[in-house]
């Protein structure tokens, strides 16, 4: 069958009613199309790929990338060879651009993540429209007919809870989707976590959405202002994302807003890689993705183990592909069928938690932040290669860099410096300390997981 003669969301319901036997062929069939395109059109991919098999089915035939290696080479990655690094790096540095197509056709997003190491991502016009038909379909499963009806009563307004300032995808992807549809842009509004609780509080009150999605640990701190009564909205669905949850995290949340809770794993690399259930797994969207558990080694690790590692390949976007990459988190594979009754592979994630960052301010309150708050800082700077911030005290803040190369350090630091005390004296926090420390960060562990932000508790337990 000709795929770009049926839509992606009808494809999906189509395949997903004949069940797994069909799912499985047909994430076979994209595989072995996403490695040949690879192979034809990316200087980087044929190179890696030579001396194996013309056709391949099997993922574990492949070699492993990751992060750093395709950064390296950035300009033998695409299949576009009129992607370079330099021509996306000027709409990267460039704020009046996000959103905007890079070459009239693709989307740009940037990311550190949870490695600290920045990624700068491209993705086609097939991606985003998989990716938009994967969100769809996950959005009326969680809301189910009385949801959306309940959400539609309520002006069917969307709260995405983003970093702005930035070409990250959650903020990239709604600056596209608004500019190119004017009924999204009545119903999707950002509210940017960089701003002070309060002030999100208050915005929040005014728009009064019907569903809200964002970082999970900034919707932690508003299930907490909703349960001391500071905030006052009831969406009908919550979507946090972006670190782990548990049950406890989700069970809060729920009673706290009085809505469902669905919950996701994915990345910027595939952001349509997962979608939680009732009972607290994540199935996998195995129709366009192909996610494997595997020890230090990428040896296939058993259902009902931790992985040393996740594997994932990136079905749907060819311009720069994503095969056999490593994102670096550990997970466990349900070994038998779960109970909400979806077919789709299961898993459960346990290298995601949030190290929430906590500092006395006056009056002998604290202030909180998501650790993405200070990575999509450090994502938007110019100069950044790697970074690490630590709390070492109550209201001292280590900061270890490494530039790019090209770059300035002292530049850098003055302009992470700036910015790190803007964010602080916004948020009432004046007297916290920003310290640059002499060492770069750590080398990043193999097969584990770096940790871009230290909370002071786990400082303490390193001594340092």
């Amino acid at each position: 069958m000709d795929e770009s003669a049926v839509s992606p969301g009808r494809d999906i319901r189509r395949v997903r009613k004949q069940g797994m036997a069909v799912i499985e062929r047909r994430q076979r069939v994209r595989l072995a199309a996403a490695v040949a395109a690879a192979r034809a059109g990316s200087p980087y991919y044929r190179e890696l790929y030579r001396g194996l098999p013309e056709r391949i089915e099997d993922p574990a035939v492949l070699p492993v990338t990751d992060k750093k290696t395709l950064m390296a080479r950035f300009d033998d990655w695409p299949t576009d060879r009129e992607i370079t690094y330099h021509r996306v790096r000027s709409v990267v540095d460039d704020p009046g651009l996000i959103g905007t197509r890079f070459a009239g056709k693709y989307l740009v997003a940037t990311t550190s993540g949870t490695t600290g190491s920045r990624g700068i991502f491209v993705f086609d016009e097939r991606y985003l429209a998989v990716a938009g038909a994967l969100g769809s379909q996950a959005m009326g499963s969680w809301l189910g007919f009385r949801g959306a009806v309940r959400a539609a009563a309520r002006g069917l307004r969307f709260a995405q809870l983003v970093a702005t300032g930035g070409h990250y995808a959650g903020f990239a992807g709604y600056t596209r989707t608004v500019a190119e549809s004017r009924w999204r842009k009545r119903i999707l509004k950002p509210f940017s976590v960089h701003k002070p609780i309060p002030e999100l509080v208050a915005e929040l009150d005014e728009y009064r959405p019907a569903v809200v999605i964002g970082y999970a640990a900034v919707i932690m701190q508003l299930a907490a202002e909703q349960q001391a009564g500071r905030l006052h909205i009831d969406p009908v669905l919550v979507v946090p994302a972006g670190e782990t949850m548990t049950t406890a995290d989700t069970t809060r949340i729920g009673a706290a807003f009085r809505a469902t809770v669905a919950t996701l794993y994915s990345c910027t690399e595939c952001t349509y890689l997962s979608n939680g259930c009732a009972y607290g797994w994540y199935h996998v969207n195995s129709d366009w993705a192909v996610l494997e558990p595997v020890d230090a080694q990428f040896r296939p690790t058993p259902p009902g183990e931790w992985s040393d590692t996740v594997l994932i390949s990136n079905l749907a976007n060819r311009v720069q592909p994503f095969l056999r990459y490593n994102l670096g988190d550990s997970v466990l594979l349900r070994p038998d069928p779960c109970p909400c009754g979806n077919p789709l592979p299961a898993l459960r994630v346990r290298g995601r938690s949030a190290d929430i960052l906590t500092f006395p301010s006056g009056h002998g309150k604290t202030v909180a932040f998501a650790p993405l708050t200070f990575s999509t800082l450090f994502d938007r700077t110019p100069g950044v290669e790697l970074f690490q911030i630590e709390q070492t005290a109550p209201a001292t803040l280590r900061v270890r860099l490494a530039v790019t190369r090209g770059a300035d350090p002292d530049t850098v630091w003055r302009t992470v410096h700036s910015e790190l005390q803007r964010l602080l004296a916004d948020h009432d926090l004046p007297d916290v300390t920003v310290v640059r420390a002499r060492q770069p960060p750590p080398q990043q562990p193999g097969g584990g997981k770096y940790r871009p932000v230290v909370p002071l508790a786990e400082s303490r337990r390193r001594g340092t």
